[in-house]
């Protein structure tokens, strides 16, 4: 590696992984970097632990699946952090083969058994905290009340999810719930309803609820999913509904109101999916399935209707939800706080037509049409009008995907840790970010064979965007930086692509222009805009490709040198600090190999122009080349420090270090990066907004933090980088993730209230560099701990 930052390692390096190989029978260069990290963590100290009480598959129970998905996340998110265990709660005479996090079970008809258990986990020292899941029909006793023999005995902290929240309640019931919320650190509720009720009709205290919605999937696209969809229903109109079925769930509204539609709409088929709820099938049988089959036949519907009598795969229900034109929730209990199969056909972009549920009311503006419980006639109306106007549809398909988007499992994990970080230090646990996998999907999603497209609506690219020269210019250092870490060699095609169209925006005299179309046309804004920037990013992708002498056969090499010495004619009339900056960049990265002293003394002259800017501009309070910070801000003292490393001037590398350190101390705050907002830029003499940060900053915060820390090796650098990566992971102002791990595409931007769904080219790429960045480190720290263990045993 070139920028290895174990170096006194590398010369033993071929050997120490083929003595590795050898004592442990490994191929340790396929072997994935998590795999890796694994092995260097032989001696792991015991994790503290967090127990869910709850329900638990395959005990077949909404609160079941929630718990799971919830478990898995936090595990995804900060897996290194605790260890996640399950007390799982049973019903009368039943047993489940359950899965190895299960650490303990409740048999929930014996109150004897509540205390027991409060005792084994009080016991237990590694316990660090419980969440505990609620339900009234869950725990023995009146309302549930067994429960409170466990609470009352435990001495961990408790937070409890109430799943139900019931208005005007008896007095009974009033006193279990104060005295469940009086055991509990705190208690989460899924609605803004549900906490006005806690409020309103227990005299709950406002600082104890806090709201965290329903989870969600995270899915790509519906147009991605329906291209792969296993699922063969020619041009049928899907109508669904899914969910363990039960009378409350009232699918005969839906099926009486199909004749109405299918008058209008004759290809239309609704589906009912999911099993018979299982304590209705005990004490009920198959009764209600049955008398929705004869309602079925008697409204004749055979082809209209289709029921699908099986618990589904994750991956089933969401290939069936991204199918369906329109979901449809027709409960009959209005007491129903929450609805989790509402918000998973929101996530896979369904538009819903439900009944007025609390969460529905909360969800559906602009994403769907409420309607009055068991009204067939209205629904049959409200779906009638939603598809004879397709532009709505797709819409609401967006209003759906925006307005569930901060509900997604990974930020409902964020939110539950967020909570209980205060309980979780008094265990001295130390939270660290879960690093995603390496995903291309998005880039290769985005990529034509002309180069890669600008914009995305949502995960779905816009080809009418078009191309632009910055992207492609971006995208060749990120793929070509992939490639040298991976050698996967499906990289080569993208590669050669970005290196195509780098080279065919160069026109004859050494320029670049930025923007193409889809049918390969240069957009007329390159003659309107100022494109030095463009030109001086173009540099930096030759220069740092061409420096690959070791990966890329010689006509590609070739083809980025002659683009590159052709681009230099321009390089000394560069008045943009960027631009000159991307070329120093560039120029050095081209270097390493040719090592050309005429090379070395136009980095110094390039350099010398921001020296200039830097004296002309800073003073005791404002260690800056300019009188503001807008974007790319990090790129100015990275390039200082690199053209001192080629020149070896002490200047450069102070004014590096300088204006470095004074930019670190305006974005990071409180432990977390905030770049410079886009809505109005840093001025001198006035802050810039806190609002409208962009992963482009970011990514370059990064690669400038990594180039100074391998240049100082102060620690404050190396610990600047994983803070400002778990920007992308979920720290920062909102506490959501701006990395999508299910589309391998990141959001482009982090607004005041949301994050901008979209994601572009920029910003997926930027993502990539900067988990390159972490992945090579990473491989450093793992083959030095490695290969202490194996010399010291050997």
């Amino acid at each position: 590696m070139r920028a290895n930052i174990f170096p006194i390692y590398n010369n033993s390096l071929i050997v120490y992984k083929e003595a590795l190989n050898n004592v442990r029978g490994i191929n340790f260069f396929k072997m994935p970097i998590v795999e890796k990290s694994n092995l260097a963590l032989l001696a792991k100290k015991e994790l503290p632990e967090i127990l869910f009480i709850t329900t638990y598959p395959p005990r077949e129970c909404g609160i079941a699946t929630y718990t799971q998905d919830l478990r898995n996340a936090i595990q995804e998110k900060f897996g290194h952090s605790f260890s996640l265990k399950v007390c799982a709660l049973n019903a009368k005479e039943t047993e489940y083969n359950y899965p190895d996090e299960v650490k303990y079970t409740v048999q929930t008809d014996e109150k004897e058994q509540f205390i027991q258990m409060a005792n084994r986990i009080n016991s237990d020292k590694n316990i660090a905290m419980i969440f505990l899941q609620h339900e009234f029909g869950l725990f023995g006793g009146e309302n549930g009340n067994y429960l409170l023999k466990l609470m009352a005995h435990l001495k961990r902290p408790i937070t409890t999810t109430f799943h139900t929240v019931l208005p005007n309640p008896n007095p009974k019931l009033k006193k279990v719930v104060r005295k469940i919320v009086d055991c509990s650190d705190s208690v989460i509720v899924m609605t803004k309803t549900s906490a006005a009720i806690l409020k309103s009709d227990y005299g709950i205290a406002n600082q104890k609820i806090a709201v965290i919605a329903h989870g969600t999937h995270l899915v790509t696209s519906d147009e991605t999913a329906q291209n792969k969809s296993k699922i063969h229903l020619a041009d049928r109109i899907i109508l669904s509904t899914f969910g363990l079925l039960s009378e409350g769930k009232s699918i005969e509204t839906a099926i009486e109101a199909l004749p109405k539609i299918i008058e209008r709409f004759p290809n239309v088929i609704y589906l009912v999916i999911g099993k018979t709820h299982p304590e209705v099938l005990k004490r009920d049988g198959e009764k209600y399935r049955n008398s929705l089959y004869e309602k079925v036949f008697e409204l004749g519907l055979q082809n209209n209707v289709r029921f699908i009598n099986r618990y589904l795969s994750l991956q089933e229900l969401m290939d069936y939800l991204q199918r369906t034109k329109i979901y449809l929730f027709t409960s009959k209990d209005p007491n129903q706080a929450v609805s989790g199969t509402l918000a998973y056909a929101l996530a896979c972009g369904c538009p819903v037509i439900s009944t007025p549920i609390p969460h529905a009311k909360e969800l559906l503006d602009g994403a769907g049409i409420n309607f009055d419980f068991q009204n067939s006639e209205q629904l049959a109306e409200a779906t009638i009008k939603l598809l004879f106007d397709p532009k709505l549809l797709k819409q609401m398909r967006l209003n759906a995907l925006h307005t569930i988007s901060s509900t997604s499992w990974q930020n409902a994990a964020i939110a539950h840790v967020e909570l209980t970080k205060s309980s979780l230090a008094r265990h001295k646990v130390e939270l660290k970010y879960e690093l995603p996998k390496i995903s291309l999907d998005h880039i290769k999603r985005l990529t034509t064979s002309d180069g890669m497209i600008q914009f995305s609506q949502i995960s779905v690219p816009d080809l009418d965007s078009g191309y632009t020269l910055d992207d492609n210019a971006r995208a060749l250092i990120a793929v070509s930086k992939h490639y040298e870490l991976t050698g996967d060699v499906a990289d080569l095609e993208l590669i050669t692509t970005y290196l195509d169209f780098i080279i065919f925006c160069q026109q004859e005299d050494g320029s670049f222009l930025n923007y193409v179309d889809r049918e390969g046309n240069f957009f007329l804004k390159n003659q309107n805009e100022n494109l030095e920037d463009s030109n001086g990013r173009a540099i930096w992708a030759l220069g740092e490709f061409s420096s690959y002498q070791h990966l890329f056969s010689e006509k590609l090499l070739n083809v980025a040198k002659i683009g590159l010495e052709k681009a230099l004619r321009n390089a000394a009339t560069f008045h943009s600090p960027r631009a000159v900056a991307f070329t120093i960049k560039g120029l050095y990265f081209y270097n390493l190999e040719k090592d050309n002293e005429i090379i070395r003394i136009m980095i110094t002259q390039l350099a010398d122009n921001l020296v200039s800017k830097f004296r002309g501009v800073s003073d005791k309070n404002w260690k800056w080349f300019e009188n503001y910070l807008t974007y790319a801000n990090s790129l100015l003292p990275e390039a200082m420090l690199y053209a001192s490393m080629s020149s070896g001037s002490l200047l450069y590398r102070k004014i590096a270090k300088t204006s470095f350190d004074f930019l670190l101390s305006i974005i990071f705050r409180d432990n977390q990066i905030k770049v410079i907002s886009n809505q109005g830029w840093h001025h001198k003499d006035k802050r810039a907004n806190d609002f409208g940060e962009q992963p482009i900053d970011v990514t370059y915060t990064i690669l400038a933090l990594n180039t100074f820390y391998n240049s100082y090796g102060e620690e404050s650098y190396l610990e600047k980088m994983e803070i400002a990566f778990n920007w992308f992971l979920g720290k920062n102002h909102l506490h959501q993730i701006v990395y999508n791990p299910a589309t391998g595409g990141c959001y482009d931007g982090l607004e005041e209230h949301h994050v901008n769904l979209n994601q572009g080219a920029e910003s997926t790429v930027s993502y990539l560099m900067a988990r390159l960045v972490f992945e090579e480190i990473l491989n450093s720290k793992v083959e030095v701990q490695l290969y202490d263990e194996v010399f010291q045993t050997s």
